[in-house]
């Protein structure tokens, strides 16, 4: 066997006993969904000059993302690929939705105290 032949095999054998984690998709999906049509609502905004609509792409990508995402876990749930979470990654989890939580109370408190500092 040549060495192309070789690590085509390990490639494919190993991506059969890859288990992924619960949620890794709909992750995937959403990332990829967001910034590829974060693209799409830049040219929107910049061609219709109402910079209001940078919004729109993210907000689309995020809801085809989603359904890709979904799709895709529940195809390889089927399959017998998704493994439930680690107790590790439930608390990377926890911490990582304290930190967004946090990120949004200072956003917003931000936002407010510039918007009445006029």
């Amino acid at each position: 066997m040549q060495n192309n032949e070789i690590a085509l095999r390990y490639l494919i054998d190993h991506d059969k006993k890859t288990r992924y984690s619960e949620g890794h998709f709909l992750g995937v999906g959403i990332a990829l969904g967001m910034i590829i049509f974060s693209g799409a609502g830049v040219a929107l905004a910049v061609s219709t000059g109402n910079l209001g609509l940078l919004g729109i792409g993210p907000a689309i990508g995020l809801a085809i993302g989603l359904a890709i995402g979904k799709s895709m876990e529940d195809d390889y749930r089927k399959k017998g690929m998704i493994r439930p979470l680690t107790k590790k990654e439930k608390e990377g989890r926890k911490k990582a939705k304290l930190a967004g939580v946090i990120a949004l109370v200072i956003g917003v408190l931000v936002f407010l105290v510039l918007l009445f500092a006029q």
